[in-house]
């Protein structure tokens, strides 16, 4: 007796982070922050970036020059995977926070759509990481970007890579889907809702 095989559905394709050859690299945003200037949060209880976080990581990105940060995060013990080193999820946490930062020098909001994390060296508790992220194209909606995180300093070998695609949406994607309770936290903070004002204008 032979068994038989269930139809099986085939596999999506895969969505690339890279840029293809009709993307273009946009001017930066008139409204962006000044090269400099410190990103800070943008939203307090964010677990990559806001202060509120009590485990988090308070990424602080600065803008660059162009469409392009830097940030710093120290690894620190409660950030543990295995004995005395980095967590692999958490370090890929770190460039999605780092990557996303570059939104606010396109002046659109928008939400992580692919994620790919390499993984090139161990990363011991109380390790500073220097990580720098860019855009490397954008195409309609669609926002591809790169980081690197170094240790030693900015110019140090490369422990972590990530590649990242970016899915520009409005602000209702935010309000819809998000938690009611957290939204109403949004809405009755001065603060919190000028920063979202700056994204009101969205294509």
């Amino acid at each position: 007796m032979t068994g038989s095989t269930a139809p099986t559905t085939p596999a999506a394709p895969t969505t690339p982070t890279t840029p293809p050859p009709e993307a273009v690299l946009p001017p930066r945003a008139p409204e962006a922050p000044a090269p400099g200037t410190r990103l800070g949060s943008h939203y307090e209880h964010c677990f990559g970036c806001g202060p509120q976080h009590p485990g988090g990581l308070r990424i602080d990105a600065v803008a660059g020059e162009g469409l392009d940060v830097t940030a710093e995060l120290t690894v620190r013990p409660e950030h543990q995977g295995g004995p005395g080193l980095a967590h692999g999820g958490l370090l890929t946490t770190a460039m999605d926070e780092t990557l996303g930062t570059l939104n606010w020098l396109l002046h659109v909001p928008a939400v992580t759509g692919r994620l790919e994390t390499d993984f090139l060296s161990p990363v011991p508790v109380g390790t500073t990481l220097y990580l720098s992220a860019r855009v490397t194209g954008v195409l309609g909606r669609k926002v591809y970007s790169e980081a690197e995180a170094r240790t030693g300093g900015p110019d140090g070998p490369v422990a972590v890579r990530a590649r990242a695609l970016f899915i520009q949406v409005k602000l209702e994607h935010f309000t819809k889907h998000g938690r009611p309770e957290d939204i109403e936290k949004v809405l009755d903070d001065p603060d919190l809702m000028k920063r979202a004002r700056a994204f009101e204008v969205n294509p």
